[in-house]
C-alpha cells in the first residue's frame, strides 16, 4: 500500500503539486472535531477530516472504485491509513499545560468518498479521562513538516459534547508566525528535506476553559 503517512505520500508525489518557490503546503484537510466527555472530564475526540480533491485522487489512484468494489476498497485503504497514522500520534496533540495527554489506539475508522473528496472519520479515545481544568487544556492538530494544511475553517467546526458545553467554553486561536518564519517557509524548494518544526508554527490552537 502506497499510503504510508501524509509526509511520505506528498514527498513521493510532488509531480501532482505545485513546485513553485511558495510550494507549502501541498495538500489540504478541512477538519471537524467533536470533543467528547461529561461535566467532569474529557474522554476523547471524534474526528472528521475531508481531503482536498487532488489528495483524494492520489490516495485512491489505481484502486478499484467500481460500484461492485468501491466499499471494499474504501475499507481497505481506510484501515491502512488508520494503521499508519498511529505512528504519527494521529497528528493530534492534546496538552494539560506543557504535559502531553496520551491516547488509546484510534477506533471506528471509516473512509468515504463524496464526488471528488474523500473523508476519514474516526474516534480517538484518551488513555484515561482528563479532568476538566480552568484554562490549561489545549488541542493542536498538525502535520509537523507543514506539507499538509490541517485546519478548522471556523470555530463552529469544533464542538463540545452537550455535557461538556455546560462546563466549558473554547477559543480557536489562529497561528501568528513572524514575517521571517513565513519567508523561510515560502523559500523552501519542493524537494527540500522536511522541516519538522514548521507545522507547529502554522497551526491553530484550541484552548479550553472549564469551570
Amino acid at each position: 500500500m502506497r499510503w504510508i503517512s501524509f509526509p511520505a505520500i506528498l514527498l513521493s508525489s510532488f509531480a501532482f503539486f505545485s513546485t513553485s518557490s511558495q510550494a507549502h503546503p501541498h495538500s489540504w484537510i478541512d477538519m471537524k472535531t467533536y470533543i467528547q466527555g461529561d461535566s467532569q472530564q474529557i474522554t476523547g475526540f471524534k474526528m472528521v477530516w475531508t481531503f482536498d480533491a487532488m489528495t483524494s485522487a492520489y490516495m485512491l489512484d489505481g484502486e478499484d472504485m467500481s460500484a461492485e468494489h468501491k466499499q471494499e476498497t474504501l475499507e481497505r485503504v481506510g484501515q491502512s491509513v488508520m494503521h499508519n497514522m498511529m505512528n504519527e500520534h494521529y497528528f493530534t496533540y492534546f496538552y494539560n499545560g506543557e504535559e502531553p495527554i496520551k491516547y488509546k489506539i484510534a477506533k471506528d475508522g471509516v473512509l468515504t468518498k463524496d464526488r471528488a473528496k474523500a473523508t476519514l472519520t474516526f474516534d480517538l479515545p484518551l488513555s484515561k479521562p482528563q479532568p476538566l481544568t480552568r484554562d490549561s487544556l489545549r488541542l493542536l492538530i498538525f502535520e509537523p513538516s507543514y506539507y499538509v494544511d490541517m485546519s478548522w475553517k471556523d470555530k463552529s467546526d469544533i464542538e463540545l459534547s452537550p455535557e461538556l458545553a455546560k462546563s466549558c467554553t473554547l477559543q480557536l486561536v489562529e497561528p501568528n508566525p513572524t514575517p521571517e518564519q513565513m519567508l523561510y517557509a515560502q523559500s523552501l524548494p519542493a524537494d527540500a528535506d522536511p522541516d519538522n518544526a514548521l507545522g507547529q508554527l502554522f497551526t491553530q490552537t484550541v484552548k479550553l476553559n472549564c469551570k
